[in-house]
């Protein structure tokens, strides 16, 4: 079972009793090659490179540590210690079946601020409807939510897909937002990070 959600509305997870929310995964798939439609001249241009796209997100902790987790950079955080954070790894062409993950440590949820998951096209062709993105959040106990890529901005590079805040240290609020940036830094200034972005490379 799944609920999906839509663009501006919010969810609260809910915990079992009064145990902590454990281990939420924030899971991203997407489409390992773009669709062409064949035409005569397809038959004489070289074929389009496979999308290179990758998960990551800015964090906030309630002591005023702020950062960001992705492949770009190699920042891949950690679960145990601060951020409470960490990427699982970096699929370079949509072909695992699993494709990346993000997970938060949900027993932390006290230390935790806010985390602001986007998703950034880091190779290939520009095209967020042919990437088909999907995310999926999971967690114990509780229905998976589905966050589609249901809008696209082929001008832009990164997308802002979700974002958890702390609800009262009781639990996340999460929020669809799906927005498109030309970069880290206009994702950054929009939700008031105030970070020092420099190039980075994986």
């Amino acid at each position: 079972m799944s609920v999906t959600l839509q663009k501006g509305k919010k969810v609260n997870l809910k915990k079992r009793g009064t145990s902590s929310l454990g281990r939420i995964s924030v899971n991203l798939k997407w489409n390992k090659k773009p669709k062409t439609r064949f035409t005569i001249a397809s038959l004489f241009t070289p074929p389009i490179d496979g999308i290179d796209l990758d998960i990551g997100c800015l964090y906030e902790l309630k002591n005023g540590k702020k950062g960001a987790i992705q492949p770009l950079g190699n920042q891949f955080g950690n679960y145990l210690e601060p951020p409470y954070v960490m990427l699982d790894g970096d699929d370079r062409t949509g072909a695992s079946k699993e494709g990346e993950t993000l997970t938060i440590n949900g027993s932390k949820l006290s230390e935790i601020k806010r985390i602001l998951v986007y998703t950034y096209i880091y190779a290939g062709v520009i095209n967020w409807q042919q990437a088909d993105a999907v995310i999926t959040i999971k967690y114990p106990g509780a229905e998976d939510i589905v966050v589609k890529m249901d809008s696209y901005d082929s001008q832009c590079k990164i997308c802002g897909l979700v974002l958890f805040e702390n609800y009262y240290d009781q639990t996340f609020s999460v929020e669809k937002i799906m927005r498109f940036y030309k970069g880290h830094r206009d994702l950054d200034e929009d939700y008031g990070w105030g970070m020092r972005w420099v190039p980075g490379r994986k």
